[in-house]
């Protein structure tokens, strides 16, 4: 799936912090696949300045990331809940848009 800079970094942020082994297992591919490289961070200049993080927008900021069955399991499962507790933000739309409603599954 192609995710721009801003979805990998929300994606990051609402990942689940426990489950039940094979659920960490994904998670910490998943974790690696949606970081960011060396090479990735010169580009986009990150800055981090009180619990902010801007880049630079000029960049290419799409990155093709593969996701197996379990890993968009668990990425609907978080944005579901975020929705369902009546905690999804704006930020997040797009993002459940592409995961929970791509087309209406």
């Amino acid at each position: 799936m192609l995710l721009t800079v801003r979805e990998r970094l929300l994606l990051q942020s609402i990942l689940p912090r426990e489950g039940d082994f094979l659920t960490l297992k994904v998670l910490r591919n998943l974790q690696g696949d949606l970081s960011f490289t060396e090479e990735e961070i010169a580009l986009y200049k990150f800055v981090q300045k009180d619990g902010t993080v801007t880049w630079d927008d000029k960049a290419g900021q799409s990155k093709e990331i593969e996701l197996g069955k379990k890993a968009d399991e668990i990425i609907v499962s978080a944005l579901t809940e975020l929705n369902n507790k009546k905690k999804l933000r704006a930020e997040h739309f797009d993002l459940y848009v592409k995961f929970v409603q791509p087309e209406e599954k």
